[in-house]
Parts: structure tokens; C-alpha cells; sequence
């Protein structure tokens, strides 16, 4: 963290020392999680539904943190700030944010936000520090800790950016400016929450209507709605795609056996060929937006595509791939907009090739209001299309319509609870057999996946 005394942190936050060392300095990253403490940190006593973060005050000092920003007295060095915790970490990072000489770099999409950032994290790390979200630290609460982790030498802030709802995104750019800032497509995650695509496509925009003059929004050109945004902004537009006219192009894409995509990527008067280490064709728009984003912020070529050919997904529940007792799981469970289940699914097919059995775990997909038939509908076609052996579905009401139209075409389909999911796929699963999981995060699927991911090969049957 670049550092701040309490008595800066106070000022800046409208708090009141209690208990506290006014010139005591705060040098490591603020945490909200207290087994999660920094020494020489912050803590912030966030209350959630079930636990207070007020309660956990001395266990965070005991375990090295400064203080703690709590809105009420806890016994420990604390600044009190009265109009929140949620408030004032937002304060703290506008004043890191004024105090950062590096460049600040941002992203949204309605899908692909997290795994673009880990591969541009790789990219640019090979060229200076580079600090980017945790997972999928997006909100509210991730991005002010996200740019506490910043160090005076730090060259690139990467901030992934989500929204729920019209003005959010433009929130977070108030408290730290991009300079470049990068749209990967307008997607339907959460258009019960928007009310339609339009609504989702204006909100993702005020990424890029916040940007300085000098600054570079870049744009998926291959999707309408983004493209359109161009004119939103202020700031110059490099835009990425497959077709000729993109400043950064992806041409001559090849799957391999593993599922792991190849293309050739072109800027200005150069092209290299990619070998992406990460699985599902989705990642070659996921790798095209980094490699666009780095040359916008002038990394060279060579240093990018070299960054691409190595890059791994970092954070966890998206196209995580892995190997046990002869079955290959594929961990895609972080969440499930529509577009990333259709991408899944076609994943699945390409890794499994036409010689080994598919098994598909779905979960109900949330979020989508009106329209959620009609992307279940969707959805259901695509895994008829997929041919798994076996459809495992877990949900309460849309679910119902992906069940019938896979038994309807004669996939084999169990509707199961969460709870039950893993003995039952224990049962099921053979050596050679290819499965993906895939689902809401609040299902809990990750957790299936990666007990799958862990299980003994007496617990599977041979072929």
C-alpha cells in the first residue's frame, strides 16, 4: 500500500481517532476478511447478514493490523467513521488513487471480465509490478481493496469493473480514473436486474465516458453494441476483433485436441502465432481484449504475445481444467451468465473430442427476469447439440425446461439437489469420461468440482 497515517486515513474518511496513534502508518493492504489480516494493514468491520466485522476487531489487531474502521468504539485503535465503512474505504482509495503515479487500468463485460484480467495480468506483468483484482473482486468492497494493494512502484492498477445496476460503474471510475479502459461485450448476466440489453450496454459505457482525452477505450468490435459505444467517449478507440478493419486481429483460429485455442494475432505490421495455455475457443476474444488493452498501453509485440503464449487463468471456477482418476474435470462454476454456459458447453465438446463420453452439470441460470425461458430454451438445444451421455440439472423452475428437452432427445438426465450431486457423479463416472461443471456460485458447484478434482480411483469404476 502506498503508505497513510491514521491521522490521513481520519481526514480523508471524515472519521475520529479512538484508541489510535495518529502518526501510527498503515503500509500494507486494507482486508475485510478477518483470517485474511496483513500486518502493518487495515481492517475494515464490514456486517454482513451473519457476522459483524465489529466482533472480529481485536482478533485483526492481535493478528498485526494497524486499526480498524469500524463506525462505533471496539476496544482497539479504530477510526471511527460514522457515515460507514462501505463509505469510507471508497475515501481511502480516492486519496490512494491520488497519490498513485502509475496507470490505471479497467475493464467490464457482461461475461470473460475475470479471465481477460488474468491474462492480461500475465501480459503485463512481464513488462512492470502490475497489481489486478483477486478472483473476481469487482464490487463495492474488492476495488477499494484492490487499489490498496498498489505499492509506490506498481506500473499497472488493473481493475475489473461489475455492475448491478445504472450508475455503479461510473461510481468506481469516480474513485479511481482509468486511463485505458476496455469493454468486452454486452451480454444478458443480469438483465433482470437491467431490463434489457440496452440498459446493460449504457451502463457499461460509463467505463468509457470517464476517460481522459489522452486517454484509450478499447472496444470489441465483433460486438455491435460495443462498437457503438465509441462515440460515448473522449478518448481515442482502438478497437479488436476478427475482421480486417480491427486495429488488433485474431485470424486463423485452430482448436488443438486438448481444447486449448491457437490463432494468429495481428497489430499494425506484425503478427505471431498464439498458442493459448488456456482451454475453451471463448478465451481467444478473452486474449485478443489483453493483448489490445497491452498495445494500448504500449507494451511491445513481442513482450505481449509472449505474455499471451504463457498467461494461466489465475483466479479459479473458469475453464479450470484438471485431471483425476482417469476423468477430466472442467471446472467452470464460478457463474453462469447464458453466454458462458453456451461457451462451456461447446468447450466440453472440444475437449472431449468424438472418443470420449460427455457429462454435463448444469445449474438453473439466475438473474435473466422475462427472459429467462427463452435463454433456458437456448441453452437446452445446445446441450442436445453437445450429445452428452448423462445431464445432471440442478434447480427449481427454468431448469425444468433444459430436463425435458434433454430427455425429449434422449440424453439421459437426472434432476438431482446440490447436496446429493457428488455421490450420485461418483457413481456414474468412468476413466476417460470428460465432465463439466457448471453453475451459479451460490449452488455451491465449485466445491463439487474441485472434491471431484481431489477423488481416489477406487471411488470410480473402470471402464
Amino acid at each position: 500500500m502506498i503508505p497513510l497515517n491514521l491521522t490521513q486515513i481520519a481526514r480523508a474518511t471524515g472519521g475520529m481517532l479512538d484508541q489510535a496513534d495518529p502518526l501510527a502508518v498503515v503500509e500494507a493492504p486494507i482486508s475485510f476478511d478477518s483470517r485474511e489480516v496483513h500486518a502493518g494493514g487495515l481492517f475494515a468491520c464490514l456486517s454482513g447478514r451473519t457476522m459483524d466485522g465489529h466482533d472480529f476487531a481485536h482478533q485483526a489487531v492481535a493478528d498485526g493490523a494497524v486499526a480498524v474502521l469500524a463506525t462505533r468504539p471496539v476496544g482497539v485503535p479504530a477510526v471511527i467513521v460514522p457515515q460507514g465503512v462501505f463509505n469510507a474505504l471508497a475515501a481511502i482509495a480516492r486519496v490512494i488513487g491520488q497519490r498513485y503515479n502509475g496507470t490505471v487500468v479497467a475493464l467490464t463485460g457482461s461475461a470473460g471480465k475475470t479471465s481477460t484480467k488474468d491474462i492480461l495480468e500475465s501480459v503485463l506483468s512481464l513488462d512492470g509490478p502490475t497489481v489486478a483484482n483477486f478472483r473476481s473482486f469487482n464490487n463495492e468492497i474488492g476495488f477499494p481493496v484492490t487499489v490498496s494493494r498498489v505499492e509506490p512502484d506498481t506500473r499497472y492498477l488493473v481493475l475489473e469493473m461489475g455492475a448491478r445496476g445504472k450508475g455503479h460503474i461510473a461510481e468506481l471510475c469516480s474513485v479511481v480514473q482509468p486511463t485505458v479502459a476496455t469493454v468486452l461485450g454486452v451480454g444478458s448476466a443480469h438483465v433482470g436486474e437491467f431490463g434489457s440489453q440496452e440498459a446493460i450496454a449504457d451502463a457499461k459505457a460509463e467505463i468509457i465516458r470517464t476517460l481522459p482525452a489522452h486517454g484509450v477505450a478499447v472496444l470489441n468490435a465483433d460486438d455491435p453494441r460495443v462498437r457503438g459505444m465509441a462515440p460515448q467517449s473522449p478518448a481515442r478507440c482502438m478497437y479488436f476483433g476478427s475482421t480486417p478493419d480491427c486495429d488488433v486481429e485474431a485470424t486463423d483460429i485452430t482448436m488443438g485436441s486438448s481444447g486449448r485455442p491457437a490463432f494468429t494475432l495481428r497489430y499494425e505490421r506484425s503478427e505471431a502465432t498464439v498458442q493459448l495455455q488456456v482451454h475453451g475457443r471463448h478465451n481467444v476474444t478473452n486474449a485478443l481484449a489483453a493483448a489490445a488493452t497491452a498495445l494500448a498501453l504500449g507494451v511491445p509485440f513481442d513482450r505481449t504475445v509472449q505474455g499471451l503464449r504463457s498467461a494461466q487463468l489465475s483466479s479459479g471456477g473458469r475453464m479450470e481444467v484438471t485431471e483425476a482418476a482417469g476423468i477430466t474435470i472442467i471446472n467452470d462454476a464460478f457463474n453462469a451468465s447464458p453466454e458462458s454456459v453456451l461457451a462451456a458447453l461447446t468447450a466440453l465438446h472440444d475437449i472431449a473430442g468424438t472418443d470420449r463420453r460427455r457429462i454435463v452439470v448444469l445449474g438453473e441460470m439466475a438473474e435473466l427476469g422475462t427472459h429467462a425461458e427463452d435463454w433456458h430454451d437456448r441453452v437446452a438445444d445446445h446441450v442436445v447439440a453437445t450429445r452428452p451421455a448423462h445431464l445432471f440439472a440442478i434447480g427449481d423452475t427454468h431448469i425444468h425446461r433444459v430436463i425435458t428437452t434433454a430427455r425429449g432427445n434422449g440424453i439421459d438426465t437426472t434432476h438431482v439437489k446440490a447436496a446429493e450431486l457428488l455421490d450420485i457423479l461418483r457413481g456414474v463416472l468412468r476413466p476417460q469420461d470428460v465432465v463439466l461443471v457448471k453453475g451459479a456460485n451460490a449452488l455451491g458447484l465449485e466445491a463439487t468440482a474441485r472434491s471431484l478434482a481431489s477423488v481416489e480411483d477406487s471411488r470410480i469404476r473402470p471402464a
